[in-house]
């Protein structure tokens, strides 16, 4: 696969449109009645990120050659108002301190308050599905929320459980991460009027470009620096979650390192930076964090080939690009 480090052209496809998401973000968020409300959501928002599910649905609605209105902004907005409430949900739940190299909302203000404004936000992403009007958008977007939820639970149940495997990781996957990928693809298809097979076809991609990106995340929780990922490395193996270089590494150890891994999952107690280095030395000496590396590339492959149906063009080259730089990313 080409190597790809820069994505800064396809930030530049969508540049206009991304200040338009963004302003329509801060207008819904100014609002509200309480001020913590846009004071919180703002802390989270301006640390950055990759912004990429917005920036799927404002490429995919170009591709099917949307350009007769701004449903593809309030979609965006709704799809990035989703992540956001996920992610101050996330922090709550795995009670981190860092995102983005920045302290978590939780961090800053509390638990509660990530709540309630993580609630804020889906409802308001609500309210913009609602006001755009088409059922099958509304559909779509609650259905997915719902999947979200319930992929989190997932984790959640499974976290510390050594009989997590592979089927059951990549149902996690599909269902937290995979899934709001799909639809920030296939919603751009759905505002710009494209045909069944083009939005099952943005659909395909997007689970399989959501599934890349949340295995190579699982690898550089592993592999990276605390600087590079804006987050505490090894928090996985802190919070006991059961990812692919853990599951690899399992199945190929001894019952001298299986009893380890039990030893060092299943008890909180015991996930210490003495047991993080034998974690990540059995890692290294069964290279699960290159094979984990390598099933994320064979999915992005599958979303480079789900874009088949559309023609060449320069949206269309946007999108492989981004296939390929999520499972070469660093951070």
């Amino acid at each position: 696969m080409t190597q790809v480090n820069d994505i800064s052209f396809i930030r530049t496809l969508v540049a206009e449109e991304m200040k338009a998401v963004d302003a329509l973000i801060l207008e819904q968020l100014e609002q509200s009645n309480a001020p913590l409300i846009p004071q919180l959501s703002r802390h989270i928002l301006k640390a950055g990120g990759k912004r990429l599910r917005p920036i799927l649905t404002l490429l995919a609605a170009k591709l099917c050659n949307y350009n007769s209105g701004s449903r593809h902004i309030h979609m965006a907005a709704s799809v990035e108002f989703i992540h956001t409430a996920t992610l101050l949900h996330d922090d709550v739940v795995d009670e981190s301190a860092l995102r983005r190299g920045e302290p978590t909302a939780n961090a800053v203000w509390s638990n509660s308050a990530s709540v309630l404004v993580g609630d804020f936000l889906l409802a308001k992403a609500f309210q913009m599905m609602v006001g755009d009007g088409s059922l099958a958008a509304l559909k779509l977007l609650s259905d997915t929320s719902a999947t979200l939820s319930e992929g989190e639970v997932l984790q959640l149940t499974s976290a510390r459980d050594l009989a997590t495997n592979r089927e059951i990781y990549f149902r996690i996957i599909h269902a937290k991460t995979a899934s709001l990928f799909a639809t920030a693809a296939e919603i751009g298809g759905i505002v710009a009027g494209a045909t069944k097979n083009e939005c099952n076809a943005l659909k395909e991609y997007g689970t399989a470009l959501g599934l890349a990106f949340q295995i190579v995340d699982d690898a550089l929780d592993y592999s990276a620096q605390t600087a590079q990922l804006g987050k505490q490395a090894g928090d996985d193996f802190r919070e006991g979650k059961i990812t692919l270089p853990i599951i690899l590494a399992y199945e190929k150890a001894s019952d001298e390192e299986q009893k380890f891994w039990q030893h060092a999952l299943e008890d909180t107690a015991n996930a210490n930076d003495e047991n993080l280095q034998t974690a990540l030395n059995l890692i290294a000496k069964h290279n699960t964090i290159e094979a984990s590396l390598k099933e994320a590339e064979n999915q992005a492959q599958k979303a480079i080939k789900a874009l088949t149906p559309f023609p060449e063009s320069e949206l269309k080259t946007a999108l492989v690009t981004l296939a390929k730089f999520t499972v070469q990313r660093e951070f």
